[in-house]
């Protein structure tokens, strides 16, 4: 199913997934056996009818005592009914103390039943296939007058199999509820707790860093079915520390054998008669060496134990404004350095901050267009802006920069690795950098670091 584009799918529950599932196999289970028992009914020899036991309990709420203390029956809409249903319908009523009421012809079969009632509370008489008359119930009723055993026969017959359906499906409805009830509430209990470790493994992921490795995932806690993925994603991740090992010694091994023919190579270039060709292939070689060293720099930057000391932004950036000056004016801008008289005190690397200000005001005299003005800014919010008046840099552009070898134009000038350094340095100080619109023309970048606690 394709979805639309930046539209992230919701992931879809597990435990709710059981419950319904669940819940719905309970359903198809209890359908499954009242069909079996209603064929079951069907093809036993259970033909015939039952009679039906409310006539019991009508009786019974027909019955009181006059002022002489014997039963009585009342006329009530409900024995009314009756026995508009059932003309024949006769019954037998005794009570606790032996006093006894009857109506309609009682069937001889059932004379010393009737006799002896008192000592019954509870029967189903089912008579022969075709005389449905001798089917009766005894059932002892607690009535407004207290309690009475009553025989009952002749009433509303039912068909066999049709009251053991309705009786089953009584218990069928009840029981559905009563498990879906439990494995609503059960299986959501059941899926937390055996998922509990997840929690610990989703914390494991996220400090899963480019520069944290060796983080691994914890099988420990996790239900069996889970840890076969765990594991498959720690070799994933051990192979990826492995392979990023090998290219960064491969950069680094690389970098090192550069320097010595750079610099024999540039020694003999300015062996070499002035003029333009010399002073241009004297640039691309500074420009070669630039980028071993940057290269060495983004090694040192993973093999160097983070030191983390007290730096000044104000006195970093006056430093870094000392030792560019020449340069800048150099290459015709102007290098102009704006700060207050207070510290801006940040925790860091006093010498990777300081080479990070420094690729950014190389990168603006590179960039520029040698002309106008380069302004360094440290502000006091724990921020540092090196600004320039030269194309800027493209919106669509302005990510894409600090990716290493990127540049915005094929000719560009520089190795591409300059942003990228200074971005791995800022990230290591838990900071950002960014291009950002000042208000003028031009590029501009700041670097936002957290402030030194006090």
């Amino acid at each position: 199913m394709n979805t639309k584009p930046g539209v992230k799918k919701r992931a879809r529950s597990l435990k709710w997934r059981l419950v319904w599932r669940l819940i719905a196999l309970q359903a198809g289970v209890l359908l499954v056996l009242v069909v079996g028992l209603m064929s079951l009914l069907l093809h036993a020899d259970i033909s015939g009818k039952i009679m039906e036991a409310g006539a019991a309990e009508i009786v019974a709420g027909a019955v009181s005592r006059n002022a002489a203390g014997d039963l009585t029956l009342d006329a009530t809409a409900d024995l009314a009914w009756l026995y508009a249903e059932a003309p024949d319908f006769w019954f037998v009523v005794v009570d606790e103390r032996g006093g006894s009421l009857s109506r309609g012809n009682i069937p001889p079969a059932f004379h010393r039943m009737a006799e002896d009632l008192g000592r019954f509370s509870y029967g189903e008489i089912r008579g022969a296939v075709g005389n449905e008359r001798h089917s009766g119930v005894i059932r002892t009723v607690d009535s407004k007058i207290g309690p009475l055993n009553v025989l009952a026969g002749a009433g509303r017959m039912l068909s066999l199999p049709f009251a053991v359906f309705i009786l089953s499906q009584l218990l069928v409805l009840p029981l559905l509820a009563l498990l879906a009830l439990v494995t609503l509430i059960a299986i959501p209990v059941i899926v937390t707790r055996a998922f509990a470790g997840m929690k610990e493994i989703a914390a494991d992921a996220e400090r899963i860093d480019i520069d944290e490795r060796g983080t691994r995932l914890s099988a420990a806690n996790v239900p069996a079915e889970v840890a076969p993925l765990v594991n498959a994603v720690n070799e994933a991740l051990n192979r990826l520390d492995i392979g990023y090992g090998k290219h960064k010694r491969f950069l680094a091994d690389a970098a090192h054998e550069l320097r010595t023919p750079i610099a024999i190579l540039q020694t003999r270039l300015e062996d070499l008669a002035s003029g333009p060709e010399q002073a241009r292939l004297l640039a691309d070689v500074a420009r070669l060496s630039l980028m071993a060293e940057q290269l060495l720099d983004l090694q040192r930057l993973d093999q160097q134990p983070r030191q983390m000391a007290p730096v000044d932004l104000v006195a970093l950036g006056l430093g870094v404004t000392a030792d560019l000056a020449p340069l800048a004016i150099a290459a015709g801008y102007q290098l102009s350095y704006e700060a207050g008289k207070e510290p801006v005190l940040v925790p860091g690397d006093q010498a990777s901050l300081q080479r990070a200000v420094t690729n950014l005001v190389q990168n603006a005299i590179e960039h520029a267009g040698g002309r106008g003005a380069i302004t360094i800014v440290v502000d006091r919010s724990g921020s540092i802006e090196v600004r320039d008046e030269g194309p800027g840099v493209p919106a669509e552009h302005r990510e894409q920069i600090f990716e290493p070898f990127y540049r915005v134009q094929a000719r560009d000038h520089g190795a591409g690795l300059g942003l990228h350094l200074v971005r791995e340095v800022v990230q290591r100080h838990h900071g950002q950098v960014a291009v950002v619109d000042c208000g003028a023309e031009g590029s501009c970048f700041r670097v936002t670091l957290p402030l030194l606690r006090a």
